[in-house]
């Protein structure tokens, strides 16, 4: 069973880190891809805010998601960079980062998200990324 059909099946339960985070699945298909989180009190800095790198983290495995529905059958990726730019903090409620395909070549993937509060959809940051292929084959 691959990435996908495992997150078909089982959810959040398929990735460990989502059900660490609280990541639910919401849609996946055809190069783009949406993941929702709850903010919880154990996410939050010191001032009451989401703490940046939850932001990084949801618009990574948003882009992740939509690579893999791309992919071929036995390929992998591996992140290569991804920079955030942080526009506005969230101190309750849930968000959603909606990741999506800029480019695919045979070895490298560019992609971003955008992670909004899930109540207005006010834009809260942007993610850019990169990602390398790794080929089934042997040649990624």
């Amino acid at each position: 069973m691959n990435y996908l059909d495992e997150i078909i099946a089982k959810g959040q339960n398929a990735n460990p880190f989502f059900c660490l985070m609280g990541i639910r699945p919401v849609h996946f298909s055809e190069g783009k891809a949406r993941l929702v989180m709850d903010v919880r009190e154990d996410m939050k800095n010191g001032e009451g805010w989401l703490q940046g790198g939850m932001y990084t983290a949801l618009g990574d495995e948003a882009i992740a998601l939509a690579i893999y529905t791309l992919l071929t059958e036995g390929d992998t990726i591996a992140t290569v960079s991804c920079t955030t730019n942080f526009i506005r903090g969230i101190q309750k409620g849930s968000i959603h980062a909606d990741g999506e395909v800029i480019r695919k070549g045979r070895q490298m993937i560019y992609a971003e998200a955008t992670i909004s509060d899930a109540k207005d959809g006010n834009l809260l940051a942007r993610c850019t990324a990169s990602f390398l292929v790794r080929s089934k084959a042997g040649t990624g």
